[in-house]
């Protein structure tokens, strides 16, 4: 048997009156993966036998779509190419590739072409549709704390939520896996990819985070500008899962929100807190916005802007002594050794406050 193309644009309102029997792709939610085709009985069949394609019988491929005949549990025909076809049973089994290339052959080949169906007639031939687009808005969010590690501050808690978007790349393994345990007619996303695949993907989000901020020596708040970094990470992490098993391949993934647990934000806060006060130009910008919030407070005063100014002015004084102190720390820390894991001074061989060894 095989596929001859009949047409190359979409099936036409008439095939009703051309054909035995015409298939065509129902119209599907945005959610649905895999759905069974529809088969209409045109004005020549007058006696259908159902779960057989008649010699002749038109199939329609819509475009993002691919199409398999299935024929008791073996994969007998392919078209990822959109158009029109009409079933030959005389002639050879085809595969017309489209977009996906040669893989889908390998995959067919490797498969044995068999997709176990259990307790269906001994004569059945079924037509199914997978969709190929893009499939944007799947939601993810970490159910509890994971642990990062970020260039500057360590390892950090952190709960995270965002949208990725997937795409299927070999309708053939997805079918192979899917179809034998849920022989139903039409398969959602959540049919396919459920609680395990989703926890496979939570767990490695957290792996491939930590991947990227160390490959583009960023920060964990810079996170939602690598997306497409995040996504050919998760791609290789997920390999084995997603693609080799399922056909599957993550094209984006958006981080929309990414929070600290109390105890990182406090750990984030003081390495902050040490950095500013060992750089002397970051001292120096503090003291003039003090300043300036000092004389504003000055010019309000109600025992008048005088009293005020001398307020300020023995503030002042006391602030350029304090500013003395910070700048001799500042040139004596300059001689000294200062953690890169926690930002804490640290003399010796290992950091007092965070206990990491110093190079």
């Amino acid at each position: 048997m095989g596929l001859i193309k009949a047409l190359t644009t979409s099936i036409s309102s008439g095939l009703g009156d051309q054909f035995k029997e015409f298939v065509t792709c129902p119209n599907v939610e945005a959610n649905v993966l895999i759905v069974r085709g529809e088969v209409g009985h045109g004005k020549g069949n007058s006696n259908p036998t159902e779960g057989v394609l008649s010699n002749g019988t038109a199939i329609a491929v819509p475009d993002g779509m691919a199409m398999m005949i299935i024929e008791n549990g073996a994969i007998k025909e392919f078209s990822a190419e959109p158009g029109t076809y009409t079933f030959d049973s005389s002639s050879e089994p085809s595969i017309f590739t489209g977009k996906l290339g040669q893989s889908i052959k390998d995959s067919i080949k490797m498969i044995g072409s068999r997709i176990t169906f259990g307790g269906q007639a001994a004569k059945d031939q079924r037509v199914y549709y997978i969709n190929t687009k893009k499939i944007a808005g799947n939601k993810f969010g970490s159910p509890q704390p994971k642990k990062i590690t970020d260039e500057k501050y360590g390892m950090l808690e952190v709960t995270f939520n965002g949208e990725y978007v997937f795409q299927v790349i070999d309708p053939a393994l997805l079918v192979h896996e899917v179809i034998g345990a849920n022989p139903k007619d039409t398969l959602t996303i959540e049919d396919v990819i459920g609680s395990q695949l989703k926890g496979k993907f939570i767990e490695k989000l957290t792996l491939a985070i930590t991947e990227v901020m160390r490959k583009q020596k960023v920060s964990f708040g810079d996170m939602g500008l690598y997306g497409s970094d995040i996504s050919d990470s998760m791609n290789n992490i997920l390999d084995e899962t997603w693609r080799k098993q399922y056909g599957l391949e993550i094209t984006d993934v958006a981080i929309r929100d990414i929070n600290l647990t109390d105890e990182s934000m406090k750990r984030v806060n003081k390495i902050d807190d040490a950095t500013i006060f060992s750089n002397a130009n970051l001292q120096s910008g503090l003291m003039a916005s003090a300043t300036a919030d000092a004389m504003k407070e000055a010019a309000g005063n109600e025992a008048g802007a005088m009293m005020g100014f001398m307020g300020m002015n023995m503030a002042g004084n006391a602030g350029a002594a304090a500013m003395t102190v910070a700048n001799q720390n500042v040139n004596a820390a300059g001689k000294a050794n200062f953690c890169s894991n926690c930002g804490a001074q640290a003399d010796g061989n290992f950091c007092a406050n965070c206990g990491k060894k110093l190079s």
